[in-house]
C-alpha cells in the first residue's frame, strides 16, 4: 500500500475540466494507474466535463462533477486530486471539506522510510524520494522526478517529470518545476515560482517569479497571489 497512507480498500479520483483551458486529463490517467498498481480498488472518477459522465478512465467510472464529491463521505474511500495545476489543486482542496485524503506511492518508485509525504500527495513510477526528506501537501512527484537527502518541497508543489533536485533544496508552496530542470544544492525556489524545462538553477528563484534557462534567469514576476 502507499507510504503513509493507512490501508483502504477504495479511492476516489477528482479531476476538474475547463473547456477554454483544453485540459485533457492526462494527468488523471497517471493518477489512476498508480493507484491501481498500488493494489487500490479505483471505485470513481469525478470531472466536471459532462461529455465524460457515463465513460471510463482505464476501467474506472466517470460518475458525475467534482461537487458530487459530498456523496461518498461517509464510505470508505479516499480521494486524490488529479489535476496537474497547483492553484486548481488548492483551490479544490480548500472546497471539499470532509475529505480523507490518499497518500499515493507507485510501487516502482522508492520512497525512503524517513522521508514524510503530506496527504494527498502523489509519488509517480521512477520518483526517488531520499532520506530525510520533507513533502507537503498535495504534492505531485512526476515520473522518474529525483529529490535528494534533506529537501523541503512545500504544499501545492509539482516536480514534472525527469526533474532533478540535489541535497537540501528547499521549494516554496505553489512552485512549479519544469520537466528535466535540474536544481543544485542548497537553493531555494521561491512561492509560486516557475522554472521552464530543461533550467539548471545555481542560484535562488524569489517568490512569484518566472525563471528558465541554463542557467536559469528571473525572466519576469508573475504577478498575483493564489
Amino acid at each position: 500500500m502507499p507510504r503513509g497512507t493507512p490501508p483502504c480498500r477504495s479511492l476516489r479520483v477528482a479531476r476538474e475540466y475547463e473547456a477554454s483551458g483544453g485540459r485533457g486529463g492526462g494527468h488523471g490517467k497517471v493518477a489512476v494507474a498508480t493507484a491501481l498498481e498500488a493494489g487500490m480498488e479505483v471505485v470513481a472518477v469525478l470531472d466536471d466535463a459532462p461529455t465524460k459522465w457515463g465513460s471510463s478512465l482505464l476501467g474506472a467510472p466517470v460518475l458525475g462533477p467534482v461537487s458530487a464529491f459530498e456523496r461518498f463521505l461517509q464510505k470508505d474511500v479516499r480521494f486524490v486530486l488529479a489535476i496537474g495545476e497547483n492553484r486548481v489543486r488548492q483551490k479544490l482542496a480548500s472546497l471539499m471539506a470532509g475529505v480523507d485524503w490518499a497518500t499515493l506511492v507507485h510501487p516502482r518508485a522508492y520512497v525512503h522510510a524517513t522521508a514524510s509525504l503530506g496527504e494527498g500527495t502523489v509519488v509517480f513510477a521512477g520518483a526517488i524520494v531520499q532520506p530525510m526528506v520533507q513533502v507537503g501537501r498535495h504534492v505531485i512527484v512526476n515520473t522518474s522526478a529525483v529529490v535528494e537527502h534533506d529537501c523541503r518541497i512545500g504544499d501545492w508543489v509539482h516536480l514534472a517529470s525527469g526533474t532533478r533536485l540535489a541535497g537540501s533544496v528547499e521549494v516554496g508552496e505553489g512552485a512549479f518545476v519544469g520537466a528535466g530542470a535540474v536544481v543544485i544544492p542548497g537553493k531555494r525556489l521561491g512561492r509560486w515560482s516557475i522554472v521552464g524545462a530543461g533550467a539548471v538553477v545555481v542560484r535562488d528563484i524569489p517568490d512569484f517569479s518566472l525563471a528558465y534557462g541554463v542557467p536559469a534567469e528571473v525572466r519576469r514576476k508573475i504577478q498575483g497571489e493564489p
